[in-house]
């Protein structure tokens, strides 16, 4: 954590049916530029980015229990990635 925050650098995750993953980006990337820590393509065709806050997806069970509950919130290419964020980009390339 001291040296992510000396680097001015932050987590998000992404999670899928197979995996789950960590990913780097700096502090204050727009989510087009973190779906590009991902892959080229991911920025290039962004469309927008399905969010979570890590503790709504800890406590809701996941996914399927934050999108019940409301939490799953649709980010365009203005937000700004928060440490912990739950994300899944939805691209067109």
């Amino acid at each position: 954590r001291a040296g992510y925050s000396l680097l001015h650098l932050l987590t998000f995750f992404t999670v899928g049916p197979k995996e789950a993953r960590a990913w780097t980006t700096h502090v204050g990337a727009k989510a087009p530029q973190a779906a590009g820590e991902i892959h080229t393509d991911f920025e290039r065709g962004f469309i927008r980015a399905e969010t979570i806050a890590y503790d709504d997806y800890i406590a809701l069970g996941g996914e399927t229990g934050a999108r019940d509950a409301g939490k799953l919130r649709q980010e365009g290419k203005e937000y700004v990635v928060h440490d912990g964020d739950v994300l899944n980009f939805r691209f067109n390339v």
